[in-house]
């Protein structure tokens, strides 16, 4: 057994070869998926991508079943600090399953957090990793634009302070009027908002849509994927470009 240390330092006991995972987060299960499908045995209803994915579903990422995915037989759980409950963790590492946790809050950690677990899990760093990179090297260099960043409605919610999407876009010249709230996610009331320029609309975790959301505010509003601005994986390939368009 090799002892190896996830985001927040600790410990994680794998064996000399990952034979397999059980992913209880979307990017995470896309990642794996992506570097190396036949080790993953189980991932969350919503694990969306790759669309064709075909693996015992273990619920969701705030309610994972852990007797199923104990069951399952995993040499390792890949998990997130912010996506799944501290309290879910404890309880997968008190069945005797080793748990890596990812916990990156910029686009540069996500990178080297994804290098590290796919170096211990699967044995190798994808291409795709150094591409990602590659793609968010060169600065920004663009006017810059003021945005309130809803995640949420009844009750509104937006991108607050220390975000990983916040990050995401001040590489796209866009700056979060709410980053530096107390919370990371701070409630808000659309009528009492900073100056902005724009809003941005993601479509998850709250669908936003042109019909859904724009309505509520006096600025122009954009509608992006949700999975490019929040997701990190394979996703970051195409990112840049893509919400670049979208926020055009």
């Amino acid at each position: 057994m090799t002892p190896l240390r996830d985001d927040l330092d600790l410990v994680v006991e794998l064996p000399s070869r990952v034979r397999r995972v059980v992913s209880i987060v979307p990017s995470l299960t896309e990642s794996i998926a992506v570097t190396d499908a036949s080790l993953l045995v189980g991932a969350t209803d919503w694990c969306s991508h790759p669309e064709d994915l075909d693996v015992t579903r273990v619920r969701g990422t705030k309610n994972p079943d852990v007797d199923l995915i104990r069951r399952l037989g995993p040499d390792v759980v890949i998990a997130n600090a912010e996506e799944n409950r501290g309290a879910d963790l404890d309880a997968l590492r008190a069945a005797g399953l080793a748990v890596w946790v990812t916990s990156p809050a910029t686009v540069e950690q996500s990178l080297e957090s994804l290098r590290r677990m796919l170096s211990a899990i699967t044995g190798t760093v994808p291409g795709w990793v150094d591409e990602a990179a590659a793609v968010w090297s060169p600065p920004y260099s663009g006017p810059r634009r003021r945005a309130v960043i809803p995640i949420w409605r009844r009750p509104w919610m937006a991108l607050g302070r220390n975000t990983f999407a916040g990050d995401l876009l001040d590489k796209l010249g866009i700056d979060n009027v709410l980053a530096e709230s107390a919370d990371r996610y701070p409630r808000f009331d659309p009528a009492e908002l900073p100056a902005y320029d724009v809003v941005v609309l993601p479509d998850e975790p709250y669908a936003f849509s042109p019909d859904d959301g724009p309505e509520a505010f006096g600025g122009p509003a954009h509608c992006v994927s949700g999975r490019h601005l929040t997701w990190y994986g394979p996703s970051l390939v195409g990112a840049r470009e893509l919400l670049s368009g979208q926020l055009a």
